[in-house]
């Protein structure tokens, strides 16, 4: 599961030139849905989506408060392009939830955001229509978040999980791979 979250000022979702919801201050999330997200990756996504601290506080710290804190609202829109495998420059999407699976598991996914938090500030697109996402960014402040899939490895170039076994149950090992420069002319 990949999401896009934007801090934002406002932003709105219209159908067919209909306006169909809008919040104000909040945040904006973008949700791709994979083949192999469960209910595991869905509420780990609901957590760091609810709780990623992108607001100030009233002292003016930076970084210090959650949607949540602030008692902002969130604006969802379900966006099956963020699962894209470029083949050239062709964009792909095998690796998207099937459209039957993906709006049931995105309907999951707002319920369990409502659940968590308060269900009235929890907004979102028309699953499957074309729509005009419009988003008034504030900051900018734009943060990518992806869920780790079963098997997958970290993000961080410096960092590798693998899995050993120990009489046959898998254990997860970290590994920090160093930056290795090498000095070609050395014997």
């Amino acid at each position: 599961m990949k999401a896009v979250v934007q801090r934002v000022t406002r932003a709105s979702v219209t159908v067919g030139g209909e306006q169909i919801n809008a919040i104000g201050r909040g945040i904006c999330v973008l949700l791709g849905i994979s083949l192999e997200d469960t209910q595991k990756e869905l509420e780990h996504m609901v957590r760091k989506i609810l709780n990623l601290r992108v607001f100030e506080d009233e002292s003016g710290k930076h970084w210090s408060k959650s949607v949540m804190d602030k008692q902002y609202e969130v604006l969802c829109v379900s966006q099956f392009t963020l699962q894209c495998v470029l083949k050239g420059n062709k964009p792909d999407f095998h690796l998207a939830m099937p459209t039957e699976q993906a709006e049931s598991f995105y309907n999951s996914f707002l319920e369990q955001l409502r659940k968590t938090y308060r269900p009235e500030f929890i907004k979102d697109g028309k699953f499957g229509a074309y729509m005009q996402v419009h988003i008034q960014n504030d900051g900018p402040v734009t943060i990518e978040l992806e869920s780790s899939a079963p098997g997958a490895t970290t993000s961080d170039p410096k960092q590798r999980m693998q899995e050993e076994y120990i009489d046959n149950q898998p254990i997860s090992v970290w590994l920090y791979l160093p930056c290795v420069h090498w000095y070609h002319g050395a014997r």
